[in-house]
């Protein structure tokens, strides 16, 4: 009715008055007093500090984990709070609050560490992408679709598009698709470190430092690396001594190692 007097808008349950409460924390020394002021304004608005938390329930972390880190950020807020400013602070604890849950969500949720830059582009890729397909008729937009509707560049947009895969993983113990069928998992997929890849290299490696040895050079580590006989068998089959065979390939195997070392370092 005109002129009716109008009502002040109901407090919230969780949301105690304002007392006078905060101007004796201020005024207060520190001291068992000041603490358990403290402690109890802390408890008198933690009912608030909850319901802000269960906001980013079902986001992949335990409610009484997200309770815990509400928590904190009220107690920061409680600290730092001045009646003096004259706003309420309820006005300023929400933002201090819903921070504290963001920046948990940033820095500790991740199973991929991301620069807070990327995590950013993922934000804004994600919603334009999803706002997006709405308008193409439930078709992916392309990058460079988002990339016209967000403003950001194409390189940008890859990036949260990557980031976007970068939130959880899975275990490399987690089951293929069904599609398989032979109760294999992610593991079975990865190849294996194969050695015989390194001789295969090592072998072209040597091959120009061999072809230029004399041929009885050659002929003495074919017979002692690849036929497997003895340096004495060596020395019975050319009918020189066994030391000098024993010279001759430790000099051989230095040379052909330094003519490949020296290729190695050599600028493509």
């Amino acid at each position: 009715m005109a002129g009716a007097p109008q009502t002040a808008p109901a407090r919230r349950r969780d949301t105690p008055p304002r007392a006078a409460a905060f101007q004796r924390l201020r005024a207060l020394p520190d001291g068992p007093e000041k603490d358990e002021l403290r402690r109890a304004t802390v408890c008198a608005w933690l009912p608030m500090a909850h319901r802000l938390a269960s906001r980013f329930r079902d986001r992949g972390e335990p409610l009484d984990d997200l309770r815990q880190v509400a928590a904190i950020g009220l107690v920061k807020a409680v600290d730092r709070y001045d009646p003096a400013r004259g706003k309420a602070f309820e006005t300023y604890a929400i933002p201090t609050v819903v921070g504290e849950l963001k920046r948990h969500f940033r820095d500790h949720t991740w199973d991929v560490h991301v620069p807070r830059r990327v995590q950013d582009l993922r934000n804004q890729v994600r919603v334009a992408r999803r706002d997006l397909a709405q308008t193409l008729g439930g078709r992916l937009p392309t990058e460079a679709e988002i990339a016209a509707g967000t403003g950001l560049s194409v390189e940008d947009v890859r990036d949260g598009l990557e980031a976007l895969d970068s939130y959880r993983t899975l275990s490399l113990d987690a089951e293929m698709p069904r599609a398989a069928g032979d109760g294999s998992c992610l593991a079975d997929t990865l190849g294996l470190c194969d050695h015989a890849l390194d001789v295969a290299v090592d072998r072209e490696a040597v091959k120009p430092g061999l072809r230029s040895l004399p041929e009885r050079e050659r002929t003495i580590l074919y017979l002692r690396f690849f036929r497997d006989m003895t340096q004495e068998r060596i020395a019975e089959t050319l009918g020189i001594s066994q030391m000098h065979v024993s010279r001759l390939i430790a000099r051989c195997c230095e040379e052909v190692r330094r003519q490949a070392l020296q290729e190695a370092a050599r600028p493509a």
